[in-house]
């Protein structure tokens, strides 16, 4: 992928090989005996409150037992039942926030959870499963179109295959995998780990996948809601909110999640365009995994700004410490005001205007002060990609802001089709979340389906 706005940069100064020393794995898988020892201390709580918390309702007191008895195909196949995506979420789910931040033992002499997120991912990792450990029902003769081939949308797949329905994804980029390909910091997935997880969960059969496949370009909702039982959408937010500032197009500007994109997909790290110095503006996981990477790159200055204070940013505490770590600057109470561009027009800064609560409202004090850049990385948030939308079909969804609007069950106010993931309006923006809109927005299809299949065979 080539990141043409940033064509005019320099390349990093070390090699392919030795950058890639610099996006192993941010926390090291444990060990057998490191496994033995963390599972040790969980106290297997009854109606345990990591379990609870948990967005694809994993019963984690049971995989970390099976795990002390040394089941790990029990323990993979607990995980996989809830979350098929169960390898991936232990690497890159926030467990600081949910299940880690939940477990008992935070509050005892020690004060330190048990380790849920790797040994989620130990168990994953070493199943040793001769089979795909979920057959398929006996077929229903109905098949379901599913537009997004990310987390949501594979998620939704695989459980209505397994319903013994056939599934056909339709998939816009060259790859499977949506965020966990495209949009997660290279050393949260490594080793090309994205890819065995979309072979594994194909492994179920009944499902194809076609890329190049456009939602308002080459494919329409109304042919698909003619030619299928049903449709999912699992759109994910496609498209980069603008700053609405002039110059915002100019070369040296762009959105992280493209930068990030093409890192993840680049053959040669020391082949990408690196600035010296550079902004990224945000205060998300987005954000941190682009001010990180740039400056794993070998940036020598890499600054974070964001609008309000430390407390408000989206991105956890353990990923902002992850920034610090790192040696990112990280500016708050600043606002974008100006694109500062050189004699070419190219990027060479920025201006920001200090900001603060006044009535509890964020407003300007007046005050500037400029950064310099050679390149300003947007991480501000994404949206529905206004061409997916504007469909013919597609345009007559309900909307509750920039989402598209479900119901309960995930139903759309077009009968006969749903939508989950990102793209709707309920829940967080996480893989984890993702993957349990795409489960239970299968179950209520397979509901319907049959339930309509019923209906028409009594009036017949």
């Amino acid at each position: 992928m080539m990141i043409t706005s940033l064509n005019y940069l320099p390349h990093p100064q070390l090699a392919d090989g030795e950058l890639a020393g610099q996006f192993t794995d941010l926390a090291p898988p444990l060990t057998a005996r490191q496994a033995a020892i963390e599972s040790a201390r969980c106290l297997y709580c009854y109606d345990a409150p990591c379990s609870r918390i948990c967005p694809s309702e994993i019963d984690v007191a049971s995989f970390i037992r099976n795990i002390h008895d040394e089941n790990l195909n029990g323990a993979a196949v607990g995980i996989l039942k809830q979350n098929i995506l169960g390898g991936s979420c232990a690497r890159v789910c926030p467990t600081e926030i949910l299940c880690e931040d939940a477990c008992v033992r935070n509050h005892d002499a020690e004060g330190q959870p048990v380790k849920i997120g790797l040994l989620q991912r130990y168990a994953v990792d070493h199943m040793t499963l001769t089979a795909h450990p979920f057959a398929r029902a006996a077929s229903t003769g109905k098949t379901v179109a599913v537009v997004g081939a990310g987390p949501a949308g594979l998620s939704c797949a695989h459980r209505l295959a397994m319903l013994g329905n056939d599934v056909v994804v339709f998939e816009a980029r060259e790859k499977s995998g949506g965020l966990n390909e495209y949009g997660i910091a290279k050393y949260k997935l490594t080793d090309d780990f994205a890819q065995k997880e979309v072979e594994f969960l194909l492994g179920v059969g009944g499902i194809s996948i076609r890329h190049g496949q456009t939602l308002g370009g080459n494919l329409h909702l109304k042919e698909l809601h003619a030619q299928y039982d049903a449709v999912f959408l699992g759109l994910g937010l496609g498209a980069s909110r603008q700053l609405g500032l002039t110059g915002e197009d100019a070369p040296g500007l762009l959105a992280a999640v493209d930068y990030i994109a093409a890192l993840r997909q680049a053959d040669d790290l020391s082949a990408l365009p690196l600035p010296a110095r550079a902004i990224v503006i945000g205060a998300g996981n987005t954000a941190i995994d682009m001010a990180v990477q740039i400056q794993r790159l070998g940036a020598r200055e890499v600054t974070l700004v964001y609008r309000r204070g430390f407390e408000a940013m989206s991105a956890t505490h353990h990923e902002q410490d992850i920034a610090k770590a790192n040696q990112v600057r990280m500016q708050t109470w600043a606002q974008p005001q100006q694109v500062l561009l050189d004699a070419a027009g190219r990027v060479r800064g920025m201006r920001f205007e200090r900001t603060a609560l006044v009535n509890g409202r964020l407003a300007g004090n007046g005050e500037t002060f400029e950064i310099a850049a050679d390149a300003i990385f947007k991480a501000i948030g994404q949206s529905l990609d206004a061409h997916s939308v504007g469909d013919p079909l597609a345009s007559m969804l309900k909307r509750d802001g920039d989402k598209i609007e479900v119901d309960a069950q995930f139903r759309t106010v077009l009968p006969g089709i749903y939508a989950g993931g990102d793209c709707v309006a309920p829940g967080q923006d996480l893989t984890v979340q993702a993957v349990q809109h795409g489960k239970l927005a299968a179950l209520a299809i397979h509901a319907d389906i049959q339930l309509n299949t019923k209906a028409k065979v009594e009036a017949a």
